[in-house]
């Protein structure tokens, strides 16, 4: 395969419940199926999609896996151990089943034995190892570090079992899988190799040229039948709204994402064109660095925090396509939500309040913002402005290019907006965005307790116990974090009326970004 490209070193999870899981799957791993929504589904074409994502430093290390179009590369070419259904429950993968001691701190994973990677190299346990290792340790720069940091241990049992051996018990252990950092590589010399493009997902990669196009052909030896429908895919990365939208309409593409949601309702009216609005746990936000002035100081950000007017920004930059947020991201489709946490209003008067319990009387800071960062950033970001004047705020738009916003501005600039499709549960966004280790905490946030309660939940059997302690993280989150979080924002993306799916996923966009193995041609 030849790779253009520079090779460089719902959550509101209906599921059932993941202790259980193991042996819930363990007959149906006899069938080796995933299990699959009842459809009638042809093979063959080629599907061509465009993303309003992609960047030209983006790398094929799964631990560097940064956006949307990444995200669809890596659930496309590689397997992963397990996976989130379109109900959002778990599902067996490259791991048939798995069962958990009695404290959930020592869990084992029975792996199939009949994978090949696209190479016609055979599944070993010691892939699996070698995969989820990238990961881990002290000189891991994975963005997947904070989510395996607890497994203290990782050894194989006779030809068909890995064991994981964590600092203490994890009841949502098995999800941690699912997140699509952790793909599972064939082994070289000791090493995941990432670079050969090497995968055994669905589809195999045949080119790769960053933040322009990549392109795959189906992968005829998978270990199931059941995906993969499509001969071939191209994804193309076109982050420019418009040129996105004229592929779809010329129909170049078949399918696009972040969509222009002011216009959304006229391209519905378009013939063969089908528009999809899932509620999922996908937020924007603004991110301030608390470890910077004037954001260090706490009544700075809740000054911030009452200078938005949320419903406002859910009419005019979502269009009704979301759901009022209260800056944290445990929306109403997790399972440990807190309902009860008073809402943040728009309140200049109280926005005033805190800046002169900062001891100021008036603040200028400057927002980052760029349509990279979501569909209507810079919008938002125009609106947060005008809003915040009446709090004695003066918020200058620095408006970004948006190429590049993620490795240029995003955890760099001390004020900027950011998308978040989601995790599967509270404990994966938490542990990846908001303690004070994770390498994606955007806002740079230090908070004991906070730290305290993430391990502690971690481990709590008891559910009860568990909802409490992310209740009062939640609360921690708000009124003390530095994310300025406004909306939860609908999946909204739109298809040919030639694609043919059965229900959609709404714990990550498009799908749950396994549009390649789940779609197929009417």
């Amino acid at each position: 395969m030849a790779f253009k490209t520079p090779i460089t070193p719902r959550s509101g999870l209906t599921r059932r419940s993941v202790l259980a899981t193991g042996a819930a799957f363990t007959g149906l791993a006899a069938t080796g199926l995933i299990p699959q929504r009842a459809r009638a589904q042809s093979r063959g074409g080629t599907i061509r999609v465009a993303k309003g994502h992609g960047q030209t430093n983006d790398t094929l290390d799964p631990g560097s896996f940064i956006n949307g179009f990444t995200v669809a590369l890596s659930y496309g070419m590689h397997g992963f151990l397990t996976g989130v259904g379109t109900d959002g429950s778990l599902e067996p993968s490259l791991a048939e089943s798995w069962e958990a001691d009695a404290t959930a701190s020592s869990w084992r994973f029975k792996i199939r034995q009949d994978v090949q990677f696209h190479s016609g190299k055979p599944l070993t346990l010691e892939d699996v190892v070698v995969s989820i290792n990238h990961h881990r340790g002290e000189d891991s720069t994975s963005a997947a570090a904070p989510i395996v940091a607890g497994i203290t241990d990782i050894r194989t049992e006779g030809n068909d079992t890995v064991v994981f051996d964590l600092e203490s018990g994890n009841a949502d252990f098995p999800f941690v899988f699912t997140d699509y950092h952790l793909a599972i590589m064939p082994t070289k010399d000791g090493e995941p190799d990432w670079r050969s493009g090497d995968g055994c997902g669905p589809y195999k990669l045949v080119e790769f040229n960053p933040g322009v196009i990549a392109r795959f052909e189906r992968h005829t030896e998978d270990w199931t039948q059941e995906r993969g429908f499509f001969d071939a895919v191209e994804m193309l990365s076109i982050v420019d709204l418009n040129a996105r939208t004229t592929a779809l309409i010329s129909g170049d593409v078949q399918s696009i994402d972040k969509l222009d949601l002011k216009t959304v309702g006229l391209l519905a009216r378009r013939p063969g064109i089908n528009i999809n609005s899932i509620a999922g746990p996908q937020y924007y936000t603004f991110a301030a660095h608390t470890d910077t002035a004037p954001f260090n100081d706490v009544n700075v950000r809740m000054a911030l925090k009452h200078a938005i007017n949320r419903e406002e920004l859910i009419e005019k930059v979502l269009f009704g396509h979301g759901t009022v947020g209260n800056d944290n991201p445990i929306g109403p489709s997790y399972r440990f939500h807190n309902p009860d946490l008073p809402q943040i209003p728009y309140d200049p008067d109280r926005a005033k309040f805190h800046l002169k319990e900062a001891g100021l009387d008036g603040l200028n800071v400057t927002l980052s913002a760029a349509d990279a960062a979501f569909p209507g950033a810079i919008d938002a970001a125009v609106l947060y402005q005008n809003s915040a004047k009446d709090a004695g705020i003066d918020l200058t738009v620095n408006r970004t290019p948006n190429d590049g916003y993620w490795a240029d501005v995003w955890l760099k600039h001390p004020f900027c907006a950011v998308y978040w499709g989601g995790r599967p549960t509270e404990d994966q966004i938490f542990s990846t965005a908001y303690a004070s280790d994770a390498a994606w905490n955007e806002t740079n946030w230090s908070n004991a307790r906070f730290n305290e309660l993430l391990s502690t939940a971690r481990a709590e059997l008891d559910e009860d116990k568990r909802r409490q302690m992310y209740y009062e993280m939640q609360e921690l989150v708000t009124m003390d974090g530095g994310s300025v979080l406004p909306m939860f924002a609908n999946f909204v993306f739109a298809n040919s009326e030639e694609i043919v799916h059965g229900d959609m996923a709404s714990n990550y966009d498009v799908d749950g970004e396994r549009w390649m193995e789940r779609w197929s041609f009417a």
